[in-house]
Parts: C-alpha cells; structure tokens; sequence
C-alpha cells in the first residue's frame, strides 16, 4: 500500500508558476495534468514497489551537483554499474525520514552500492543544509523547478527511488519512503555483482554505523 504521506508532499504548481507568461503557464498546467495521470496509472497498482517484467531503461541525465559549483553528475558516468536513484527535497516530510537512513545505509555499505540523489523542486540554500544534517556522503544532482530530470521519470510525488541494474535498467521502483526491507529487496535484484543484503544484515551495518550494537 502506498504510504500515506508521500501523494502530498510535492508543492502546489500554482505556487510555482506565478509571474510566468501566459505561454508558459499554460504549457506547465499540461505537463501538470501529464505528470497527474502518471502518478494515477502509478497509483492503480497499489503497490509501496514495482518490478516489471519487461525492463525499462533509465533516462540519462546530467544535473549540477548541489554545493559544488562547477561541477555535474551524470547517470552515464556510472555506466555499467549498478545505480541507486532517489528523488527527494528539503521540503519533502517523508524525505526528513528517508534521506539519514539512506545516508547511514551508504556509509555502511562503501562503495558496494552507488547511490544518486536528486534533489528535485528545491532551494539550493535550504537543500544543502538539509543533505549535510542527514549525514549524505554520496553525490547529490540539484533539478530545480521546472524539474526536467525529475518529471521524466514520471516523479510527481516524493520520495521515489529506482534500483537500476549494470545496464542501468530499472528492476525496483519504490514509492514513498524507503526502508531497509525496501533496500534489501531492491539491492537484490541489482546485477549479481553487487552482493544482495538481507534485512537482517543491513540493519546490523547501520546499528554498527550508529553505535547501536
């Protein structure tokens, strides 16, 4: 079931597009009711997760890294590796949850498993204070409004995180917030080069990580 938070967690597009020209509104009320429809379709399944059969490519994307001027992230940068991507924001409730969990599970796990995370929608003042609060370590891609890399990928609400495989296909989408359930489940399906994690070991990384056992 998906969890109940995360359907409202993205800011109102009214909010975002005032002093745009009348040209420009009208375009983003159609990608709205786009994206709407996706997250709909997404929704039908009612389902936190979906693997699909058929396997869908990733979008390539290069984005600025958040709190490095100058310098970018790309999804092809790690070609041929195993790929964590999650969409987050300071503003996200969820996300205040997700993303020190997620940091925690990164510091344990080295560089086994590359994370990505893309900051969408956000500030970059109050998205920088929120990554170095939660402890990230992995590289950040900043997709500010209008948040092109973040809509292709048919994300409308967040959090949302996609488990890609070697060839960069996606083999998990998780809804919502993560847990470690969700990333023992999704580190499993990636390439059998990344060795799968139960929930039980995965815990015990981050009780290590935190001084919790």
């Amino acid at each position: 079931m998906v969890a109940s938070g995360w359907w409202r967690s993205w800011p109102p597009w009214p909010a975002r597009i005032r002093g745009l020209s009348p040209t420009a509104k009208i375009t983003y009320a159609v990608a709205a009711l786009l994206l709407a429809f996706i997250a709909v379709v997404s929704l039908a399944g009612g389902s936190r997760g979906t693997a699909r059969r058929g396997l869908t490519l990733a979008k390539d994307f290069t984005l600025p890294e958040l709190g490095h001027p100058g310098q970018r992230i790309s999804l092809a940068a790690y070609a041929g590796r195993p790929v964590i991507v999650n969409f987050f924001a300071s503003w996200c409730v969820p996300c205040k949850r997700e993303t020190p969990l997620l940091a925690r599970f990164y510091h344990a796990r080295g560089e086994q498993v590359i994370v990505i995370g893309i900051d969408a929608n956000d500030q970059a003042g109050p998205a920088v204070r929120f990554v170095a609060a939660a402890g990230v370590s992995y590289p950040v891609g900043a997709d500010p409004f209008p948040a092109h890399t973040t809509t292709s990928y048919g994300v409308l609400a967040l959090p949302q995180t996609f488990f890609l495989d070697a060839r960069h296909r996606v083999v998990r989408r998780i809804f919502g917030a993560l847990t470690m359930r969700d990333l023992a489940a999704g580190v499993a399906l990636m390439d059998r080069r990344v060795p799968a994690i139960t929930t039980s070991t995965a815990s015990a990384a981050v009780a290590r990580d935190t001084g919790g056992g």
